[in-house]
């Protein structure tokens, strides 16, 4: 993750169809249209699982029906605790496979239609349910040395339990840290970074002009005041940030993509 951060590598967000989908074929071409233009343009694309808990097909399971080439250290999969041991460890199989070595571990976003992994099935004992401490430790611990760890900071949630948490994910494995999405300056991602001087840190950009969609996927209400504009916001965390990956969520392709070429300018 040093490297991306050196190399000025964007990681661009990218959702899978979902399930129920009633234009599959536009969808799926159209995810290989965006996976393809992350690659050639040589960052790194960040496939979600399940996001905001909606079912749709795996990051995986994509790449390898559509045919598609990871460029090697560009691709990032989304992992949650949502999901039967099976096709956990499936999809873990197919990132060795091929070659995906970048993991975001998540506890994610549940929903009556998703099964749980339960704590006995990895190994896990003396907690209720698996989080996302548990399945880094289940991951580090059956694939040792092969997969490069992150998981989420949220400096919208309460310091101390959040930080608690902190711990607990670095000390099952975690290697690197994307936050929630963040406009401007944010006191949380400053004690983070002071806190962990070593630990790559990933901002996370929110490129929506919409700020409810953001107060709804952090949880917590998000100040409305003034017109936002995420162009604008993604240079102020370049300037204020400059130590830090950038993390671009909703980004829009045909809209905004062009912009990239000129917000963190690569040496």
């Amino acid at each position: 993750m040093k490297s991306h951060i050196e190399n000025r590598v964007y990681h661009v967000e990218i959702l899978p169809p979902k399930q129920e989908t009633e234009k599959l074929e536009s969808d799926l071409e159209l995810f290989t249209t965006k996976f393809s233009r992350v690659m050639n343009s040589g960052y790194c694309a960040c496939i979600t699982d399940n996001a905001m808990g909606n079912l749709a097909f795996q990051g995986t399971e994509m790449i390898e029906e559509l045919g598609l080439a990871p460029r090697e250290d560009l691709v990032m999969i989304h992992l949650n605790t949502f999901h039967t041991k099976v096709a956990l460890d499936g999809i873990l199989a197919s990132c060795r496979n091929l070659g995906i070595r970048n993991l975001l571990v998540v506890s994610g976003d549940g929903s009556d239609r998703l099964p749980r992994l339960l704590p006995r099935e990895i190994g896990a004992s003396g907690v209720a349910a698996v989080t996302s401490v548990e399945l880094l430790r289940y991951i580090a611990n059956e694939h040792p040395g092969f997969f490069n760890l992150g998981v989420a900071f949220n400096p919208y949630e309460p310091e101390e339990p959040e930080f608690e948490k902190m711990e607990r994910k670095l000390a099952a494995g975690a290697a690197f840290v994307i936050t929630q999405p963040v406009i401007g300056l944010h006191p949380g991602v400053q004690k983070l970074m002071e806190k962990y001087p070593a630990l790559p840190v990933v901002v996370e950009a929110w490129m929506s002009k919409k700020l409810e969609l953001l107060s709804e996927a952090v949880g917590y209400e998000i100040p409305q005041g003034q017109a936002y504009d995420p162009i604008e916001n993604l240079r102020e965390l370049h300037r204020i940030y400059p130590s830090c990956g950038v993390y671009l969520s909703l980004l829009g392709f045909k809209t905004q993509y062009d912009f990239l070429k000129d917000t963190w300018k690569r040496g």
